[in-house]
């Protein structure tokens, strides 16, 4: 019998001494990005967080090469060799002050050192257990270090891989509710199966949330022998997975999903018509892998449920007349590109291409908005950079990964309106029958967990949106990577010159050279450049993900030149020699070189992109290039002077320049920052509204509520019907008629909110009112009658539709369900409400360059 684990309270509350590290071999840990003390060394380097978090991680202890080949038998003895203590080191001073002041990153790590011992002690009397007596161990395990033990020992017997002192640290960071920072290569992976085996021994039920269906599936089945071992059963879930599938997998005491497919799942739980029919089981743990892109960077990615509602229809005739304005004279594109609107001349054109009507009266308000979403979608969406068209279908790109986003999709009419614009036949239409953010599906967990390489730039949004700390993990061996300084160039054909010599330079000593791009359209575009300079390379983005694994698997062989979007969450290390070559040429000529055709929006991409290089140790290096024309300035400083000195190749060497593009990405970052309060600001309301009806619908999907409600209501109908019928049937026909106009009403009144929202702003500001308060006084209004008007609707169904011994005849009412429901995610407004593109033009407004700069 498995015996409850007692778990710590306070894992910082103890003095600080550090302990030694058992050495080990390491394991082939393929999926954690670069830490932020790893971030690039450059003017623009800090992240710009609400509190502007520092870009380096609390120091790890100092390591001495006997420490690091020490063996397991070592680790257990006193610390003959001990290191200068954390409270007298100056860096112990620095981290002590930086957790004096809260900031980010800063969870004391000495409580979880001081176990290291105790655990190597477990280990060797665990070596001499058979697998059923650790199997036996494993549920035995009263505290953290004796679980760490289990694990090491199962790790090392079912992978032959026995986990570093700093992984099993990350571990029991995990099993304290906290999210670990491990740089690339640092096996976190491992260290999460064993946090996850933890609480489940402990009677929890686990959700391991990934990012994708690859990993999710990989993973599981990669520590599916640790868990064997440690006798802790584990399930996964994919896209393809049915019902049965999906409800084995959550029955499972770990379950390994993508947070979409699980998002998906609680959407259509909700709208079960009988509790058999249900798939998921009651949030308890997340543990969350990339928790900084999971957590943040799609926090705000409402995930719908949608019933059929009638065929799509592209509307090609706005889409030729918008085709046919000049961009020059007949629209204009605001600063930010995230809005775009007609000039007196186009409107002119317009009107004339539509038979000489007027526009702008009330007869034809919505042929100016046919007219306006055809242009946002001409204008503003970006073949190769905002989607990709595969299989005759519009794909979304995913900013953040640079993947295809294959369930995600724009709003229905933009998203028809993309589809007009490239001449492809219009998807089907579909009413929203519920939706919930990704945050606020995570916020559902009693308790949060994570694992990711850059959380510490956001610390302060993990502990404000999620009421998680970070605990910054040391690396095993520390990290040796050349990070260079920012190259910023005036133009940028002189970048992508500059970048193309310095790919050519590298190739030529067979230095394996990795370029991030900043979207499809650049890779393509720098690819093509490499091949007409006779360097051949490969190319890894949205067009072509599904051969990732293979592609990142040999970019560190030698010769080898990789062209990538976004590197976040590829979930493959990059080896120096690659699958089959040799580590150590590689290593003699460099290790991997990264290199970065711009600063993205957020420096945690950054970061990520560099750690590619440097993993366990080897050697390895990054440089990133700019230039003045690049997005991330032009939206975010646009007012910046032109630089005042430049090299002949297009170098700039203005350090003003330097500051200008630092500034911009912390510009982006903030303004980013407020657009999520914003979101959550309006959802928070939303959701508690949701858990209302949610805890309503369970009732009456489990018991006799509803049957009693009508009874009440109509009393006479209740009274005939009973003559002839069952309770039982009686009880399930007015389940099934209450439950029909429940989630009538709650789709009617999302749909009302999302309208209230879209048009809020304008009104409140135009009367000087605050719009979140205007928007609360409307969603309130609104709910306040969504009960009553289910009860009446529903009575007035009780009295009309057919009921017989076979139950209650819905559709011969004229009560039909959706014929047929889908899943997917939306890509919230991209051009933001009003309210966003306020906050950006604030953005802008702090983004101009500093006095004398």
């Amino acid at each position: 019998m498995k015996l409850p684990r007692r778990r710590r309270e306070n894992p910082e509350a103890s003095p600080a001494e550090s302990a030694p590290e058992a050495a080990s071999d390491t394991p082939d840990a393929p999926d954690a990005p670069a830490t932020a003390a790893d971030a690039p060394a450059t003017a623009a380097d800090a992240p710009a967080t609400a509190a502007d978090a520092p870009a380096t991680a609390p120091d790890a202890p100092a390591d001495t090469s006997a420490d690091r080949t020490a063996d397991a038998t070592t680790a257990a003895q006193p610390a003959a060799r001990s290191r200068v203590s954390a409270a007298r080191s100056p860096g112990g001073l620095r981290n002590r002050m930086r957790r004096f002041l809260q900031q980010p990153g800063t969870v004391d790590l000495t409580p979880y050192r001081k176990l290291l011992p105790q655990i190597a002690e477990d280990e060797e009397r665990l070596r001499g257990l058979s697998d059923a007596e650790l199997t036996e161990a494993a549920g035995d395990a009263a505290e953290d270090a004796q679980l760490c033990a289990v694990g090491r020992e199962a790790s090392r017997r079912a992978l032959g891989e026995r986990p570093f002192d700093v992984q099993l640290i990350g571990t029991m960071a995990m099993l304290s509710g906290q999210v670990a920072e491990m740089a690339t290569g640092e096996g976190k992976t491992l260290a999460g199966a064993i946090a996850a085996a933890g609480y489940a021994l402990s009677g929890r039920s686990v959700h391991v949330v990934a990012v994708n269906d690859y990993l999710a599936r990989r993973d599981a089945e990669w520590m599916r022998p640790v868990y064997d071992l440690m006798g802790v059963s584990v399930g996964w879930i994919n896209q393809s997975s049915t019902p049965e599938e999906r409800r084995q997998a959550y029955a499972a005491e770990v379950t390994y999903a993508p947070v979409s497919e699980i998002g998906f799942d609680v959407l259509r739980d909700r709208l079960a018509l009988r509790g058999e029919d249900r798939v998921t089981a009651p949030p308890d743990v997340a543990l969350v892998d990339e928790a900084d892109s999971v957590l943040i960077d799609e926090a705000r990615v409402p995930l719908v449920l949608a019933g059929a509602a009638e065929e799509g229809s592209a509307d090609e005739a706005m889409a030729e007349i918008v085709r046919g304005l000049d961009p020059e004279t007949d629209y204009e594109i605001d600063e930010d590109a995230r809005n775009v609107q007609l000039t007196e001349a186009g409107a002119k054109a317009a009107e004339k291409a539509l038979g000489d009507v007027d526009l702008y009266t009330e007869e034809h308000l919505g042929t100016l908005t046919r007219l306006n979403v055809a242009l946002h979608a001409h204008a503003l969406l970006q073949r190769d950079v905002d989607y990709i068209i595969t299989g005759e279908k519009v794909r979304l790109v995913s900013e953040s990964r640079g993947r295809v986003a294959w369930l995600q999709r724009l709003p229905d009419g933009l998203h028809a309106a993309v589809e007009a614009k490239e001449g492809l036949s219009a998807t089907d239409t579909g009413e929203i029958l519920d939706s919930i953010t990704i945050e606020s599906l995570i916020r559902s967990y009693p308790t949060l967990c994570g694992m990711t390489g850059t959380a510490v730039a956001v610390g302060e949004q993990l502990r404000e949106f999620y009421g998680v700390e970070v605990a910054v993990i040391p690396p095993n061996v520390p990290c040796i990577r050349d990070d260079e300084p920012d190259r910023l160039y005036e133009t940028a054909e002189a970048k992508e010159d500059a970048i193309t010599k310095q790919v050519a330079d590298a190739h030529e000593t067979g230095r394996p050279v990795l370029i991030g791009t900043l979207d499809v359209a650049e890779s393509e575009r720098l690819a093509a450049q490499l091949e007409r300079e006779s360097l051949p390379c490969v190319v890894l983005n949205a067009k072509n993900d599904a051969e990732e694994a293979a592609i990142i698997a040999e970019a560190g062989a030698r010769g080898a030149i990789t062209v990538s979007t976004q590197m976040a969450g590829r979930g493959t290390d990059i080896k120096l020699g690659g699958s089959s070559g040799d580590r150590d040429e590689v290593a003699g000529l460099g290790g991997l070189l990264v290199i970065g055709t711009g600063r993205h929006e957020s420096s945690r991409l950054d970061y990520q992109l560099s750690g590619r290089a440097g993993r366990q140790g080897d050697p390895g290096g990054s440089v990133f290039f700019a230039s003045m024309e690049d997005d991330l300035i032009t939206q975010y400083a646009p007012d910046t002077a032109p630089p005042d000195e430049v090299d002949d190749d297009g170098l700039v060497a203005d350090a003003g320049a330097y500051w200008s593009l630092g500034h911009a990405q912390r510009v982006a970052e903030g303004v980013n920052l407020e657009i999520h309060r914003n979101t959550w600001r309006y959802n928070k309301l939303i959701e508690e509204q949701r858990r209302i009806v949610l805890d309503h619908r369970d009732e009456v999907l489990r018991t006799d509520t509803a049957l009693k409600t009508l009874g009440e209501r109509c009393p006479k109908r209740l009274e005939e019907l009973s003559e002839t019928l069952d309770e039982d049937v009686l009880t399930e026909a007015a389940r099934q008629i209450t439950l029909y106009h429940l989630d009538r009403g709650w789709a009617e009144h999302i749909a009302d909110l999302a309208d209230v929202r879209e048009g809020i702003h304008l009104r409140a500001l135009g009367r000087g009112m605050d719009p979140l308060d205007e928007f609360h006084k409307a969603a309130v209004a609104s709910f306040n009658h969504l009960f009553d008007e289910t009860a009446q609707r529903s009575a007035e169904s009780f009295e009309t539709v057919p009921i017989t011994a076979d139950g209650a005849d819905l559709g011969a009412a004229g009560l039909k369900r959706p014929s047929a429901t889908w899943t997917y995610l939306v890509q919230d407004n991209p051009f933001g409400t009003d309210i966003d593109r306020a906050l950006r033009s604030v953005g802008r407004l702090l983004g101009r360059p500093r006095p004398g700069s």
